[in-house]
This record gives C-alpha cells, sequence and structure tokens, in this order.
C-alpha cells in the first residue's frame, strides 16, 4: 500500500494570495505538479524535476513557484 501525503501551496502575487491543497502519492503528486516543477528548473537547472521523496518534493516545489510566480510562493507537506 502507498502513502498518501497532502501538499499545500500558496502563491503570492499583486495583494493576493492563492493557496491549493492535492492528496495523492509521491508518483500523483509528481504527475499533478509536473509543469509547475519544469517552469521552475527553466530558471534554475538545479531544481530537480522528478525527487525521489517527498521532502525532495515540497522542497523543489517551493523553488519553482518561487521562480515563476511574480511576488514568490511557498509549499509545505500537510501531515
Amino acid at each position: 500500500m502507498k502513502k498518501v501525503y497532502t501538499i499545500k501551496t500558496y502563491s503570492y502575487g499583486l495583494g493576493r494570495t492563492r493557496t491549493t491543497e492535492k492528496t495523492g502519492t509521491l508518483e500523483e503528486l509528481i504527475a499533478y505538479y509536473r509543469y509547475t516543477l519544469e517552469s521552475g528548473h527553466s530558471y534554475n537547472p538545479k531544481i530537480n524535476t522528478n525527487p525521489k521523496t517527498i521532502k525532495g518534493l515540497v522542497s523543489a516545489l517551493s523553488k519553482s513557484l518561487d521562480k515563476i510566480s511574480s511576488c514568490g510562493g511557498d509549499a509545505e507537506l500537510v501531515e
């Protein structure tokens, strides 16, 4: 049985914050956030587009959101 995680993302910009929550296995979450990870990778090639752990995914997602969002972004793991 695969472990299920919930990730909450925040995108900041122009006086508002957009919050999104997504639940799934590590593979499902990587597939869901693939475009965001690849967009961040295009700005910073050090961002991993295929993380092996959930902590690696959260870290890469935070860095990607920070790069592609006009005023920054963040991601957190919700237990």
